[in-house]
């Protein structure tokens, strides 16, 4: 099972408690650490000191980190348009070494869109969208050097690019697709994603979101077994019950609720909850660390939790 650390900086954090978790991440031999990429805070708390830029943050770690992996769960195809996107990515992989992971999606969240002026159209121009990006993106990377990229869609057009720069790695970075949606995201994970993800969910969830993944994969003659089938949970473990409750009273959560939805409780709970997870076919777990602060957090599961895993 491999152990990602998943931050969620729009609930307020500085580039420097970033680093210093990505730094924590890396000496602890976690795989990789990834961000958000969110411009406006969920739930109670203001965000201060404001939201940090996903792709100005990963640049920043990519020549200030030199082993773990960096990523995007996940960039919202609203954000950006695809080609400076591609650049983006592949200038960020490039100074990373070829370290970058290329997660992406349709967005979500209506109120930081009208909070930074972002349009934000309906669900399935959203859709139409991220299909646009993802073969814009994938398109430019895999275009050989000396020729040039057009294509034509439903929501963006490119005509002549000369599809520069290319990413260091080859083809391109692993990428990366999520969600719960029934039909369009199987179907976009059955074509373009190295990996699939499914955030926050019981493994009921998880089982039927991979059983709609691997038939999406049959139907255009893919091997199912050709991806990366990942989840995420919230992280929350001690040492001891009172370990726990301090934890989940720093992130405002109960301990309880943390317990049936997340990795959390004690060691011996926490590796139970990931094994049951590795049980229904998840390699690769995120762990949603919410205190920044805590680096001791990322140390206990490092040196108690991972190494029962196998």
């Amino acid at each position: 099972m491999e152990l990602r650390i998943f931050t969620e900086p729009q609930q307020g954090a500085t580039y420097d408690d970033l680093l210093a978790v990505a730094r924590a991440a890396e000496d602890l031999d976690y795989d990789a650490f990834f961000r958000s990429d969110h411009y406006l805070a969920m739930g109670d708390g203001d965000g201060g000191p404001g939201p940090t830029d996903a792709w100005v943050t990963l640049a920043g770690l990519a020549v200030q980190t030199s082993r773990i992996r960096l990523g995007t769960l996940v960039t919202s195809a609203t954000f950006r348009y695809p080609g400076p996107l591609a650049v983006s990515v592949a200038q960020v992989d490039q100074m990373s070494g070829g370290r970058i992971d290329f997660g992406v999606g349709a967005g979500w969240f209506a109120q930081e869109h009208t909070a930074y002026g972002i349009p934000f159209p309906s669900l399935g121009d959203r859709f139409d969208r991220l299909e646009d990006t993802l073969e814009i993106v994938t398109g430019m990377w895999g275009t050989p050097v000396g020729e040039s990229f057009s294509y034509s869609g439903k929501q963006l057009t490119v005509a002549d690019s000369p599809a520069l720069a290319k990413p260091a790695q080859a083809p391109h970075p692993p990428i990366v697709i999520g969600g719960h949606g029934p039909r369009r995201t199987p179907a976009l994970a059955a074509r373009f994603a190295d990996e699939f993800n499914v955030p926050f969910s019981p493994r009921e969830t998880v089982t039927t979101m991979y059983e709609r993944v691997r038939t999406a994969c049959a139907d255009i003659g893919r091997d199912g077994d050709d991806l990366v089938y990942s989840a995420s949970l919230v992280l929350c473990c001690g040492e001891s019950d009172a370990e726990v409750n301090r934890r989940a009273e720093a992130i405002g959560r109960e301990p309880a609720e943390l317990r049936s939805n997340g990795a959390a409780g004690t060691v011996d709970e926490v590796v139970a909850k990931i094994s049951a997870y590795r049980e229904i076919g998840v390699t690769r777990l995120y762990l949603q660390v919410l205190d920044l602060h805590d680096l001791d957090h990322l140390a206990l599961v490092a040196d108690k939790v991972a190494p029962q895993l196998g």
